[in-house]
């Protein structure tokens, strides 16, 4: 699965899962764009990321991690664990 339609994917689960609609998001996004994002026609901007994360109360980073989890077909909790968190500490540990 691309990174687009895996985000499309994720955006529609935790959205779904939130239990909302589409138009609860009337303050951040059109309907019409929010649409266009869980189909995976548009790609959004790390600021939109946000502030769709806002209205679900998600942080952004789950929402990455759910998406690159249908990506490499892992569990995101994996991918954070035993992926990130070990990149973050090499470079923390290059920095310092």
């Amino acid at each position: 699965m691309n990174t687009r339609t895996a985000f499309a994917r994720a955006l529609r689960e935790v959205r779904r899962v939130r239990m909302m609609t589409q138009e609860d998001f009337s303050s951040v996004s059109s309907r019409t764009y929010l649409s266009a994002l869980e189909r995976g026609l548009k790609s959004p901007t790390l600021d939109k990321i946000q502030d769709l994360c806002s209205v679900m109360k998600v942080h952004p980073v789950t929402l990455m991690a759910l998406a690159y989890g249908y990506v490499e077909n892992r569990d995101p909790g994996e991918i954070l664990s035993a992926h990130v968190l070990e990149e973050l500490e090499k470079i923390r540990g290059e920095n310092h």
